[in-house]
């Protein structure tokens, strides 16, 4: 992709940040995310600053924040100490790190059924624990089935 982005580029990573910003994303880190998933290899922060207009503290920042939710990368660049970031394609390691947080969650709310003041209380915490588990199972699953299936591509 170019500095400048196309009038459909725009289009495509406003839409992605439209549908990230709901889940909790900040604004400019979904707007990274969407034009970092149309770029065929890794970009400076200096190619993000103009293709997206912010600032590059802005993109430094969210830069960040896509690589610990585990949806960028950050390359090097040889002989210099500039950073290059690039849509990371590990799609387990995200849900990897989904099931760690449901299965996290889930102890919590087990906990939380045996010290609930109240039956109805522990009742539904212990719903919400085997929801979270069901869930974390689901996703297993189909992990272990969309790998299978590219073992087989």
């Amino acid at each position: 992709m170019s500095n400048k982005t196309s009038r459909d580029e725009q289009r495509f990573t406003e839409d992605v940040a439209r549908l990230l910003t709901p889940w909790g994303v900040p604004p400019v880190a979904a707007r990274l995310y969407g034009y970092l998933l149309l770029c065929p290899r890794p970009v400076s922060l200096d190619q993000i600053t103009e293709s997206l207009g912010i600032s590059k503290s802005s993109a430094s920042v969210a830069a960040r924040l896509l690589e610990s939710y585990t949806l960028a990368r950050r390359h090097s660049e040889p002989g210099t100490k500039r950073a290059l970031y690039a849509v990371a394609d590990d799609y387990e390691a995200m849900v990897r790190q989904q099931n760690r947080l449901l299965d996290a969650l889930a102890g919590q709310l087990n906990a939380g059924a045996e010290i609930a003041a109240s039956k109805a209380a522990s009742a539904r915490l212990r719903e919400m624990a085997d929801f979270y588990r069901v869930m974390r199972g689901a996703m297993e699953d189909a992990m272990s089935r969309w790998t299978r299936g590219r073992r087989r591509q």
